[in-house]
């Protein structure tokens, strides 16, 4: 009897393990890029409000494509609710990125934004990809 127990509640636990591998399984994001940026290899996954927060994860490469131009590059990823959030690349450089959007109130959250920019400065307004919508 303990023996069937046992072997029920390992099933149980194994099916519950995969229902949530799946509900957290990671995405592709296409190759983004604009005039002296690109972020590759990138993916994303939401988090089931039990883990992570709920978060809205993201991870790929950030790379300035002209290291001649003196500008530095950065990504921006906005999750439903909030304003942008700007993570910085560093400039003539190629860099892994891998972050949690998330807060309290995020963690029922379905909409997600993301581009990559390059920073032109001041006097300059920063050229941007498409923006990219992702839904949980």
């Amino acid at each position: 009897m303990r023996k069937l127990a046992a072997g029920a509640l390992a099933a149980g636990l194994f099916a519950l393990g995969a229902g949530t591998a799946v509900a957290a399984s990671w995405h592709t994001i296409p190759t983004m890029s604009t005039s002296g940026a690109q972020f590759n290899s990138g993916q994303y996954k939401w988090w089931p409000s039990g883990q992570n927060h709920g978060a809205f994860e993201w991870k790929g490469n950030l790379k300035d494509t002209n290291n001649g131009d003196g500008h530095n590059v950065y990504m921006q990823v906005k999750v439903e609710g909030y304003d942008w959030s700007r993570y910085n690349g560093k400039q003539k450089q190629s860099v892994p990125l891998d972050y949690l959007n998330w807060a309290p109130s995020q963690q029922y959250t379905d909409d997600a934004y993301i581009r990559v920019c390059r920073d032109k400065g001041s006097l300059n307004p920063d050229n941007c990809s498409p923006t990219k919508h992702y839904q949980r």
